[in-house]
């Protein structure tokens, strides 16, 4: 059993027992019949579930199919991000962050430094990281990048970190392990937020943590069991369900993402279009030597010429929802900048493609498109315009 499809529907089911589910139901337990001395598999609520332990196992299947895998759920992705950083780290250590990663980065980053751990920071693009390693004890990389797509060499930067004595942890979010298997090409962590394309739904906070060290794997499972940070049965459970359909979302919101930034290529209102999968993408070469072909992710990132703009681009698509996240099976947008922890223009538009007709979600685009640029000739130039052509210049916010 190879495929990636055999393999998500498969992953962590219970050998068949007669009369009984397929994938057995939540299990809700505080606490376990547990005579004797407190050993075995389920002892207290916060320790262990049987729900997660097939998720867990289920996830691992997918992250390394090849090689023994130990996964760690825990209750969203930033809880599973922190769980490893803090339970790897130390006062005195030194941590290599990327620059242009998730916005809560920077809120990370002052709670490590309040404890006494160097951080060091870097963009992704051009492995620029590499020049921050010496001394460090743990590299954390984000490829392809979240909101801003570019793609750094895994391979390179674990060999390279690993020589310099540090451990690397990829967060895996956007590729998902369906696209990309970051212990394959040699980190010790893969981590992701299944909030987004892993479940796919929008329903459902979780996040994980997998390794191929055991001892990495208990050391992230005692700091879940010190802070509490556990996932729910029922959201273990609608995950592990979700992951049946995993191949068959990734591949066709992989499909109508590249569509749509073929579609934004030519647009004269468009700037900044990346998308890995894109040939033309600054990426592509590196991002089609680690993703798996035709997986290149179902975010898709562009500017529009200013807020305004974006938002009646936002406000005229019919199948397309104004919401945060991505990889859900409903195509979503967002400006991106409203939040402000992101170093990006006022325009700048995170696209998450879901699972519609790529024809059909590339026409109302392009129609949303049409309609936003009529409406911005309708508009009257304000005065005293700084750049001459009607707006003043954008400006790209400070992450925090």
């Amino acid at each position: 059993m190879t495929g990636d499809g055999t393999r998500a529907v498969r992953a962590g089911l219970p050998e068949p027992e007669a009369h009984e589910p397929t994938l057995p139901g939540p299990v809700f337990a505080a606490h376990y019949h547990l005579p004797g001395d407190a050993v075995g598999p389920y002892t207290y609520g916060r320790d262990a579930n049987p729900t997660w332990t097939r998720l867990e196992q289920a996830i691992g299947e997918l992250e390394s199919p090849d090689e023994n895998t130990h996964t760690v759920a825990f209750a969203s992705g930033m809880a599973a991000i922190t769980a490893v950083l803090f339970s790897q780290l130390r006062t005195g250590d030194a941590v290599v962050l990327p620059s242009d990663g998730y916005q809560l980065l920077p809120a990370v980053r002052t709670r490590l430094e309040s404890y006494g751990i160097e951080v060091r920071t870097a963009p992704t693009a051009h492995d620029a990281q590499l020049d921050a390693l010496d001394g460090a004890r743990l590299l954390w990389i984000e490829t392809p990048s979240n909101p801003g797509l570019d793609v750094c060499d895994i391979r390179r930067l674990a060999d390279e970190a690993h020589r310099r004595g540090a451990l690397v942890a990829v967060d895996n979010t956007l590729a998902t392990p369906l696209g990309q298997r970051p212990l394959d090409l040699g980190a010790d962590f893969s981590v992701a937020s299944g909030t987004k394309a892993l479940t796919g739904h929008g329903d459902v906070l979780l996040g994980y943590a997998s390794t191929r060290e055991a001892a990495l794997a208990d050391s992230v499972r005692l700091w879940r069991k010190t802070v509490g940070a556990i996932p729910g049965p029922m959201e273990s459970w609608l995950a592990h369900r979700s992951l049946a359909t995993l191949a068959l979302r990734v591949r066709q919101q992989s499909e109508g993402a590249l569509a749509l930034a073929a579609a934004l290529a030519d647009r004269p209102e468009v700037t900044g279009l990346r998308h890995p999968g894109l040939p033309s993408d600054p990426s592509h070469e590196l991002a089609a030597r680690q993703m798996r072909p035709g997986r290149f992710g179902s975010v898709v990132s562009f500017v529009l010429p200013d807020k305004a703009h974006a938002e009646r681009f936002l406000a005229a698509l019919t199948l397309v929802d104004d919401a945060t996240s991505f990889g859900g099976v409903r195509s979503s947008a967002e400006r991106r900048a409203r939040w402000g922890g992101d170093a990006v223009p006022e325009g700048f538009i995170r696209f998450s493609v879901g699972i519609e007709e790529p024809e059909d979600l590339v026409a109302d685009v392009t129609r949303a498109l049409g309609a936003a640029a009529q409406d911005s000739r309708r508009e009257p130039k304000p005065r005293n315009e700084s750049n001459g052509r009607g707006r003043t210049p954008d400006r790209g916010t400070e992450a925090a």
